[in-house]
């Protein structure tokens, strides 16, 4: 069996119970550990150039072997342990993760855990017609889809390889059928590239209860070729949307939410905007990630993770993975996106972890 290979028993974990603030592990920064983004697997079916070119990543490139992606055992196991140190929120991403076979078992096993309030999922949506009753009935709650632009030619061009934008269209469709509401649309805009999908989106999706978010374009990884000169700003993007609807600012849902909330006056819908860029927000982030070989991540922006796979394997009990996520965690100082311009200058050819072995 390869070393990374968890079969592993999960019997021995507690049954967790919310978790005092008392007990949950701060950071350096005082920033809470809140939220966990599991990535369950590293391949896509998409080729978008801001997170996987397809002139790097062509059919022949090397993806993780399926015996050293973390075992369903694995990450039901670190999940317990995570939301008994205070976590409330999963998130499953890739990659794609409706490419990983029999999701759906997954999220039945980390809908059973006791004390996870928000089980959610977010795919680019091309296979999710197919999935979306059963990830609902497994117990997935929400989900959110990728979706950069809505004109054929261009989704196209956007994704890299040859996809219909109606498949992901009928996959939203399929998800709010099955319950999986509210729906989260997310847009990443780049100059040059898709800037007409703001209004696009807006006006596709302003009547229904789907929330459309717009995320800056961000230098996640090294070898998406990021420059600032690509980046739409925030308020340009408000902006845009501002000229065909008056917005109000929304307070935030909780703290450390990303995404800053508009709605509009009229009451017809919502819209958010991710503005990592120009508006940092690492000071609330209480986000850590699982790559899908099973290393903690305690940034997007990371160079490395701490490897919790081997430690499984060799036996380490829940007690012993339980301190080394505290001491990673309590060890955290990222705040890339505050200082993201001094990093470059001083270090510019810092190799990041690249954002399909991540998740967003």
């Amino acid at each position: 069996m390869d070393a990374r290979r968890l079969s592993l028993a999960v019997g021995d974990c507690a049954d967790y119970r919310r978790v005092a603030m008392s007990d949950v592990p701060s950071d350096t920064l005082d920033r809470p550990l809140r939220d966990l983004r599991i990535s369950v697997t590293d391949r896509c079916n998409f080729r978008c150039g801001y997170c996987m070119p397809a002139d790097i990543y062509h059919e022949d490139y090397n993806f993780l072997p399926s015996d050293q992606l973390l075992d369903f055992d694995g990450i039901e196991r670190l999940t317990r342990i995570f939301v008994g140190l205070g976590v409330e929120k999963v998130r499953i991403t890739g990659g794609e993760p409706l490419l990983r076979p029999e999701l759906p078992k997954l999220i039945a096993r980390l809908a059973r855990i006791d004390g996870l309030r928000d089980l959610t999922l977010t795919t680019n949506g091309y296979m999710l017609a197919d999935h979306a009753q059963a990830l609902a009935d497994a117990g997935l709650q929400r989900i959110t889809v990728s979706l950069d632009s809505l004109e054929p030619e261009a989704f196209a061009r956007n994704v890299g390889v040859k996809r219909e934008v109606a498949r992901v269209l009928a996959g939203i469709d399929a998800a709010e059928a099955a319950g999986l509401s509210p729906i989260k649309l997310n847009c990443v805009v780049r100059r040059g590239v898709n800037e007409s999908a703001v209004e696009d989106l807006t006006r596709r999706f302003r009547d229904t209860p789907h929330v459309v978010r717009f995320i800056e374009y961000m230098d996640v990884g090294t070898l998406n070729r990021w420059h600032r000169d690509e980046v739409v700003p925030a308020d340009e993007i408000l902006a845009r949307v501002s000229a065909d609807a008056a917005l109000e600012s929304v307070p935030p849902s909780y703290k450390g939410e990303v995404a800053r909330r508009y709605r509009y006056a009229d009451h017809t819908g919502e819209i958010g905007v991710i503005a990592s860029v120009t508006q940092p927000f690492c000071g609330d982030c209480n986000r850590a990630r699982i790559s899908a070989d099973g290393r903690l991540i305690t940034c997007l922006f990371a160079t490395e993770g701490r490897d919790l796979a081997t430690p499984m394997q060799e036996g380490d009990d829940d007690d012993a993975l339980r301190a080394l996520i505290t001491e990673t965690w309590s060890a955290r100082t990222d705040r890339y996106s505050e200082q993201r311009a001094q990093l470059r200058a001083n270090d510019p050819e810092r190799v990041r972890l690249e954002m399909y072995q991540i998740g967003g």
